[in-house]
């Protein structure tokens, strides 16, 4: 027989047509053309005027369709963000998909009473650490606000404490111009300096304009800094539907893309050709509870429809959110909700999709939820792989020695033990055992066994050290 390999195909959730992407990208020129927008930073403002956008009496900028569309040609279409050892690990490009933590919770889960308290800077350290130990976590953002260090240098510290906790890519929060140039002294210090990091960046810098149309001075003073300085960042906005933005889905990604878009003008004009991550976020507010929803299917629907508008139109690498939920703990809803977006964010192909592990919308963190999304994105990896088919996968000798040998069975044939790593999902945490088994191993449930892992890696995985210069540079430049 004639050796088969015929290309594997992999299944893709696709949302929007084409001619519902270009309506939504001539709502949002509309929504700048037209409406207008509020530029409190002096020097960005002077830039758009002298660009040719106009302002009225009441201060409201806008701005010509046009310098969208050149910011859009600019701004590259790869973002390639390395380890903090120099290996390029997290190519943001197509539909590559990166799963990663989230920032700023105010609470978590303690890993040992299971009870909601404010986060610590320990806490920082060891979900950092979780982050470096579990191969589906490609980034670390802080999980949390820690309440020991200085409310003014919070980002400075939660920075420094994951760059001491791992080795892996970082995304950080500033709060202005000056935290953030702290923040990428200690990165060059890490890397030996600003041409290497500009060379090989492994940070990237989330930050917000304020939904409907206001862009602050600090938030846009750290997104110049970026540009100026080549720090990749995204600048989505707080555009959900029913709160910052029309409850429609449509109207709610006209209105944050339109923001994201005057965002990246002004990047490009600080810095043409520095790298930006597209995409706002596009989640609901619950008419009933009035909070932010993170577990709702609008927001998974809304970023498959933004990767839709990349590939038809902006090219450029996009922003998401996976692995969370609205539960105040890890049970059921949380691990029905974190499932349904972890999978819905790689089908559609989103690229950095962050706030892996996050419980009661945005307010608590959990180590544990962590660790059970691992095991989610590793199950939704096999399925997206598709099914391969080739002389091997298809096993007409196996099938043919089977099939004529009396009392044979393929449990023992050699082609099932050379195949089935390979040919099978193979679960770490999620219990597969028979009932005798899994009773005389103490009953556990998911919960326990995250748990356990988790404290099982803090214990036990290794984090490749910083030199002593390194970290007494890093110690001087936050206490400084």
């Amino acid at each position: 027989m004639k050796p088969i390999d015929i290309p594997t195909f992999q299944p893709r959730l696709k949302v929007l047509s084409r001619e519902q992407a270009l309506a939504i990208h001539t709502a949002a020129l509309e929504i700048i053309e037209k409406t207008g927008f509020k530029m409190e930073h002096p020097g960005a403002l002077q830039m758009l005027i002298d660009a040719g956008c106009t302002v009225t009496d009441d201060d409201w900028v806008r701005m010509p369709g046009y310098l969208a569309e050149n910011a859009l040609k600019s701004a590259p279409r790869q973002i390639a963000l390395f380890d903090q050892q120099g290996n390029k690990t997290m190519p943001l490009v197509d539909g590559n998909p990166f799963y990663g933590t989230g920032s700023d919770t105010t609470f978590t889960l303690d890993l040992e009473t299971g009870q909601r308290r404010r986060t610590n800077l320990k806490d920082t350290a060891n979900f950092a650490k979780l982050v470096d130990g579990l191969e589906n976590i490609s980034f670390a953002m802080s999980m949390s606000n820690p309440e020991d260090v200085p409310i003014d240098n919070i980002y400075v510290y939660a920075f420094a404490e994951m760059i001491k906790n791992t080795n892996k890519p970082l995304v950080f929060i500033a709060d202005s111009s000056k935290d953030i140039a702290k923040i990428h002294q200690i990165a060059c210090a890490v890397v030996g300096g600003e041409d290497e990091l500009r060379r090989k960046p492994f940070l990237l810098n989330y930050s917000e304009a304020i939904s409907p149309l206001r862009f602050p001075e600090n938030v846009v003073g750290k997104l110049i800094f970026c540009a100026q300085k080549g720090i990749p960042i995204c600048f989505p906005s707080g555009s959900n539907a029913g709160g910052g933005a029309p409850v429609t889905l449509a109207g709610a990604m006209a209105l944050g893309i339109a923001e994201n878009l005057v965002g990246l003008v002004v990047h490009q004009m600080a810095g043409k050709g520095s790298p930006f991550l597209f995409g706002p976020n596009v989640s609901t507010m619950d008419m009933k509870s009035t909070v932010v929803s993170y577990g709702c299917p609008e927001w998974s629907l809304t970023q498959a429809a933004l990767a839709d508008m990349r590939d038809e139109l902006y090219g450029l690498p996009v922003w998401a959110y996976a692995g969370a939920s609205d539960s105040k703990t890890m049970d059921a809803q949380a691990g029905a909700e974190a499932m349904f977006s972890v999978a819905t964010a790689m089908l559609s192909r989103c690229n950095l999709i962050h706030d892996n592990g996050y419980l009661e919308y945005g307010g608590i963190s959990s180590l544990e939820m962590v660790t059970m999304i691992n095991e989610l994105i590793a199950m939704t990896r096999f399925y997206v792989q598709g099914i391969p088919v080739n002389t091997e996968t298809l096993a007409l000798d196996a099938i043919q020695r089977v099939g004529t040998t009396p009392g044979s069975m393929f449990l023992t044939d050699d082609h099932t033990f050379d195949n089935f790593m390979d040919a099978q999902f193979i679960p770490k945490l999620l219990d597969r055992s028979r009932y005798d088994s899994w009773e005389a191993e103490g009953s556990t449930d998911l919960y326990k066994r995250c748990n356990t892992e988790a404290k099982r890696i803090l214990a036990e995985h290794r984090v490749e050290p910083k030199s002593d210069e390194i970290l007494q540079a890093i110690d001087k430049i936050v206490k400084g």
